[in-house]
């Protein structure tokens, strides 16, 4: 159901728990369980891929609650039709991005709709979108919503802006896109410089260096969780994305955020939100290969 307004506080039940399933430019998708909702971010792995590395977290697809699409680029929907179509599964977009998949996948889902600037709810999640700056027919970012705190999703955006910087000013935890270096996209010999235009565009993808001017814009004491994700294999490392936004916490002497870089060929250890009941405050763990109990 999708309604406007602000969502109602979540119960505080239990433990939520987040994995980045992989994210970069050949792939993306992160898995969401908070008190007995589960929800897939994005599907851009191959279905085969998707069950494998929901299995580390001794997880199926067929126990998922739904599927929320950000656009419809290949690495963000490549699985989609053997996860969600074929399993029945609820796909949650907009309506371009819905005529979009469609198309490209030839095939009926279940589509969920919501007018991009719309909340919804989906089990225990509350889901706020709004619109992010990228070159697809209607990209949006998401704030999720959990007893334990709230995730910002922003895996593509060509520049951050101020409305996006109040839509996750709240966040406890931030996936942020961190796509590439740009002296390294500049020197790339591999890329013709039409399609480094593009990347460097602002409906493109985000640089490190906006990345980091866009986190010291969201800097407050409950954000304590940042995740660089989408990182080009050619045009970036994680020692460089890592830098530069080290560079701006030192520089602000923000100490207690926790700056994790996705991988694209495993999914990242799994971070549990909660709060700490004794001092009243956010509380977060992350564990390794993680295997959550049923």
């Amino acid at each position: 159901m999708c309604r406007h307004g602000n969502l109602p506080t979540l119960p505080r039940v239990g433990e939520v728990n987040f994995t980045i399933l992989g994210s970069g430019s050949a792939g993306n998708a992160a898995y969401l369980e908070a008190d007995g909702t589960r929800l897939l971010l994005d599907c851009g792995f191959s279905a085969r891929q998707i069950k494998q590395r929901l299995a580390t977290l001794e997880r199926i697809p067929e126990r998922l609650d739904g599927v929320l699409v950000t656009h419809e680029h290949s690495d963000h929907i490549a699985g989609l039709k053997h996860i969600a179509a074929k399993l029945g599964l609820p796909v949650y977009c907009n309506r371009l991005t819905a005529e979009e998949i469609e198309r490209i996948h030839r095939t009926p889902f279940d589509f969920r709709l919501f007018e991009t600037g719309q909340s919804l709810e989906i089990g225990s999640v509350g889901v706020d979108t709004f619109y992010v700056p990228h070159d697809a027919v209607e990209t949006v970012g998401f704030l999720l919503h959990t007893s334990q705190g709230r995730i910002g999703y922003l895996t593509d955006l060509g520049h951050g802006t101020r409305l996006i910087a109040d839509r996750v000013r709240s966040a406890n935890v931030l996936v942020l896109e961190t796509n590439y270096d740009t002296d390294l996209l500049r020197d790339c010999p591999h890329r013709p410089w039409h399609l480094k235009q593009r990347i460097m565009g602002r409906h493109g993808h985000l640089s490190n260096e906006g990345a980091a001017e866009f986190v010291e814009t969201l800097l407050h004491d409950e954000l304590h969780h940042i995740f660089c994700a989408h990182l080009s294999r050619e045009c970036n490392t994680p020692e460089l994305a890592q830098a530069e936004l080290g560079t701006v916490l030192q520089r602000t002497n923000t100490r207690h955020i926790q700056v994790s870089i996705t991988q694209q060929a495993h999914p990242s250890p799994t971070l549990t939100l909660g709060h700490d009941t004794q001092n009243g405050g956010f509380l977060q763990k992350t564990v390794a290969n993680a295997a959550i109990s049923n």
